[in-house]
């Protein structure tokens, strides 16, 4: 099995010189450098109890971590670093798949784009049936990795449970409506951050509805390369914040022949401002497999 590390530049050294990496027992060679991020040591270990929450065929699973002391020289301080080992899937995210299809002028098929997020809707659904729900809260193309299979649709994988955590929590002050905010605007990428995130009353329910909005916003992007409102950082005086809260959408003119407008309902169905009239996973769920079956044939 192909595996992709996660780690605290825990793999500098050994993936620049060629080295191999303990996980526990089992040695693995670097074969090559995929990618590299910044998460701090809190998250990791944050992303480790909460992966490990995860089964489902359509969320990444954490194969395998370790926590290693380490003393690079005998004068420096013993650090920590954190590997994490997870499945490779080399075909990419699916925002690397929308700049390549862009560059090609190509778009995904009515039909994959509704098995695309059909399985983005079911990793998600294992994710809002626990006792209690657990919200993403970072939906994006960026974290849905894509393998292209002959014959079948792409299959898809939700990844990166860094910013998961309970999604139900109650704001009963303006100060807890703004420490919300602020760990949104750390956690929750600006152009698929539901309204409720951007500017939060301060008495308010906040559910994993937070992630239908996001859904919404990845549906979109799936048809068209990007968010439905990040039209609004390229014009002069325009606002993400005012486009996203007001539910500015614009329709591009996309592929030929076009998407049917059922999908654009389906779209604007998940956007709905107020949380409160969003419908759910199961909701969703159900409408996406009666569009499969109407555009599959």
């Amino acid at each position: 099995m192909g595996c992709t590390f996660s780690g605290l530049n825990a793999l500098y050294d050994a993936v620049n010189g060629g080295g191999d990496v303990w996980i526990n027992e089992t040695r693995f060679k670097i074969v090559r450098q995929l990618g590299e991020g910044g998460f701090a040591y809190v998250f990791l270990v944050k992303e480790i109890r909460v992966s490990s929450l995860f089964s489902h065929p359509n969320l990444l699973p954490l194969l395998d971590h370790a926590i290693i002391s380490v003393k690079p020289t005998q004068e420096a301080s013993w650090n920590h670093e954190a590997y994490l080992l997870f499945p490779v899937h080399l075909d990419g995210t699916l925002l690397d798949n929308a700049k390549t299809m862009k560059t090609k002028k190509e778009f995904f098929s009515t039909s994959d784009v509704l098995q695309i997020f059909r399985q983005i809707c079911a990793g998600l659904k294992h994710m809002h049936s626990f006792d209690p729900p657990y919200a993403h809260n970072d939906i994006k193309p960026g974290n849905v990795l894509i393998t292209h299979r002959k014959g079948q649709p792409p299959l898809a994988i939700l990844m990166d449970f860094g910013s998961a955590r309970p999604a139900r929590r109650q704001i009963r002050s303006r100060s807890e409506a703004l420490q919300l905010q602020e760990w949104a605007s750390e956690h929750c990428s600006a152009p698929f951050r539901a309204p409720e995130l951007w500017d939060c009353p301060s008495h308010a329910d906040i559910d994993e509805r937070t992630d239908i909005w996001s859904l919404g916003c990845t549906l979109y992007a799936i048809l068209y390369g990007v968010s439905p409102f990040e039209y609004a950082l390229g014009e002069s005086g325009g606002s993400l914040q005012l486009a996203i809260v007001n539910v500015q959408i614009k329709w591009p003119a996309g592929p030929k022949p076009p998407y049917p407008d059922a999908l654009h309902q389906f779209i604007t169905w998940m956007l709905q401002p107020q949380a409160a009239v969003r419908p759910r996973i199961d909701d969703i769920i159900i409408h996406v497999d009666k569009l499969i079956s109407k555009f599959s044939q």
